[in-house]
């Protein structure tokens, strides 16, 4: 079972007045499938393909079996991708969570006088939190409202409930989702790791809620204990950074000792955890925090100095290095962009005798440790490997984007693409995520950026760049921007192909079927590879978010647009031969730079239809969700 839901929220109960997640017709998903991969793959291979897509979709035949199957479902469910979804996307995923899955808000440099200093913050931090949550608890956090093309379109904000009160269980072959009951008395703590160490800190002492002091006296407390080398226990928040079947199989050792299992079920029903880290000893800029904030250094550094099942971790650096690293199961880097947004913003706003916190104990054995070891070379190897590059481009922002009339999501995508052409020569199936909230526990699906207006204007900026006017470039831009503002509108609408597939796909499972031909073709693996994975995630104050590749030969692109510059986090690895963060930015910067000059060259009005079309992106920002590695999706 995919998620443990220990009892059913109370009070208001928003999103069950949404609509459902509507099931696309099957042949409109079924064509547009075949024009998402027609120019990405080989003629030979397309027409291959094309017939196995038509079989699939005639009368009376398979995928109108599972399309009706699913219609099914829809009537019998709130929501009929979600289970399918969540379980795919994240909890069937066994790659380790750090890097490949949980993704990071990297928060303003701060200037910390001195460890004190970043005490205070941490114990003003945790404060906001308590608030947050219980605003959270009484159900009092403002109703989302969709912006632009369809604004006032009320969002579902069952993610904002999932916040601080779920956990991730790893398990063999699927993790659990955890959901403990909102308000819980098992849920009066917090976590606080530090050198490796777990304390906790009780929230909750006789009945009463510290208060800020109190907090501070606590964390104190901790920083001495932790300090006091005779009584350190090993670094368990090691085993919780390894692949998800490893960390399982060292669950199931540790559990076998009742000291051990009385310490996991503390961190796994706690709020949230804290990290109060050492000095790394790196060069402070964009690009090392946010390395911090994703994995903390390796075993070397913080990367033991977390527990990455826990969705929201909040790491303090004594250097000034602040943010948090989330488990992204529960929820979309929209409701994270809100809730550390509020938390930024109480933080520039703005004792009694306590028991000492208590250090959690660890039962280890000579296996024990062995598995930890081998838990810390895993990390390391994956700390070595990621190339990260935080990027400000500054040459302009989302207003000379808005100037133009186009909607800067989709001008910003299109230059990704133009960027990755420049790379490698081809266009490669591109994941941008697509908020589905204005449905009953909508999460995201797929906008398929690779278009093919997409590859003819990047051909037109490259390979035909002499043989075309500027004029001619330009309405393949606008080509370009119109093609994604149509696919965003699409699959934020419930429309889009990815969940649909994905759908069909487990409903044929499930009837124990074999695995209809449409599902192990040669292109729905290619459609599945996302080399290029991307997410806007815009903030209002200074911070930014970034995650790693999804696939051992792509990048990760976060982006964030502001009004005078761009800032983009990309990622990949060192050990692909096809990839270099450096290469692709630079590749990214030129194009850009190309995309403002043909811009002035050819300042025309657009058409009022395209003009109608943009707006709808809009709805789209802040999706924020990381797709996790895909590389387990063809073997199923």
């Amino acid at each position: 079972m995919p998620i443990l839901e220990r009892e059913p929220p109370k009070g208001r109960r928003e999103s069950y007045v949404l609509p459902k997640v509507p099931v696309p017709p099957l042949k409109q998903t079924l064509d547009m499938y075949l024009n998402c991969m027609k120019h990405l793959v080989k003629e030979e291979q397309y027409q291959k393909t094309k017939a196995i897509v038509v079989k699939f979709g005639e009368p009376g035949g398979t995928g109108e079996l599972l399309q009706k199957k699913l219609l099914e479902r829809s009537e019998k469910t709130y929501n009929w991708v979600y289970d399918y979804w969540l379980e795919d996307m994240y909890l069937n995923q066994r790659l380790a969570l750090p890097v490949n899955s949980n993704p990071a808000m990297v928060f303003p440099k701060q200037n910390f006088k001195d460890r004190k200093d970043s005490l205070r913050f941490a114990a003003h931090l945790i404060t906001g939190v308590l608030e947050y949550k219980e605003r959270i608890d009484t159900r009092v956090l403002p109703v989302d409202f969709a912006r632009g093309q369809l604004a006032g379109t009320p969002l579902c904000m069952k993610q904002y409930y999932r916040l601080f009160n779920t956990y991730r269980l790893p398990g063999h072959k699927r993790d659990t989702l955890i959901i403990h009951k909102p308000g819980s008395t098992e849920q009066e703590h917090i976590i606080v790791a530090c050198k490796n160490q777990f304390f906790v800190l009780d929230l909750v002492v006789n009945k009463k809620k510290l208060k800020e002091m109190d907090i501070l006296t606590q964390l104190e407390k901790i920083v001495k204990m932790a300090e006091n080398s005779e009584e350190r226990q090993p670094p368990f928040g090691l085993l919780t950074s390894d692949g998800r079947t490893e960390w399982a199989q060292a669950r199931e050792v540790l559990i076998k000792d009742s000291v051990n299992r009385e310490s996991l079920a503390v961190i796994e029903k706690c709020l949230c955890v804290l990290c109060l880290d050492n000095p790394s000893g790196m060069e402070v800029g964009d690009t090392s925090r946010a390395l911090l904030m994703l994995h903390g250094g390796g075993h070397e550094k913080m990367g033991a100095n977390r527990w990455y099942d826990k969705p929201m971790q909040f790491i303090v650096g004594e250097d000034g290095v602040c943010g948090t690293v989330c488990e992204h199961s529960p929820f979309e880097g929209i409701v994270l962009v809100a809730c550390t947004e509020y938390l930024m913003k109480f933080m520039a706003t703005s004792v009694s005798e306590l028991p000492t916190p208590a250090r959690l104990l660890w039962k280890t054995t000579p296996h024990i440790q062995d598995l930890l070891k081998a838990s810390a070379e895993r990390l390391q190897r994956l700390v070595r490997d990621l190339d990260m590059d935080v990027h400000k481009f500054e040459v302009y922002g989302k207003e000379f984007i808005k100037k133009q009339k186009m909607s800067p999501d989709a001008y910003i995508q299109v230059a990704l693409q133009l960027a990755f052409y420049r790379c490698n020569g081809r266009l490669v199936s591109t994941y941008e995520s697509a908020s589905i909230r204005r449905f009953h526990e909508g999460r995201v699906d797929n906008i398929r950026s690779a278009t093919s207006e997409a590859l003819a204007f990047v051909k037109a900026m490259t390979d035909e760049k002499a043989s075309l006017s500027d004029s001619e470039k330009m309405k393949q831009l606008w080509d370009a921007i119109n093609a994604q503002t149509n696919y965003t509108i699409t699959a934020i609408t419930g429309l889009g192909i990815d969940n649909h597939l994905l759908g069909l796909r487990e409903i044929a499972q499930e009837l124990k079927m074999e695995r209809p031909e449409i599902f192990t073709d040669e292109t729905y693996v290619a459609s599945n590879q996302f080399i290029l994975s991307t997410s806007q995630v815009p903030t209002t104050v200074e911070m930014f978010c970034c995650y790693g590749p999804v696939v051992p030969n792509g990048y990760g692109c976060c982006y964030n647009p502001q009004s005078d510059h761009l800032l983009f986090s990309v990622t990949s690895f060192h050990g692909s031969t096809e990839t270099c963060s450096a290469v692709f930015i630079k590749a990214l910067d030129e194009g850009l730079v190309e995309m403002r000059d043909l811009c002035r060259k050819s300042n025309k009005p657009q058409s009022s239809a395209a003009l109608a079309a943009s707006k709808a992106v809009v709805n789209n920002q802040g999706a924020g969700s990381k797709l996790p590695s895909t590389l387990q999706k063809t073997g199923k």
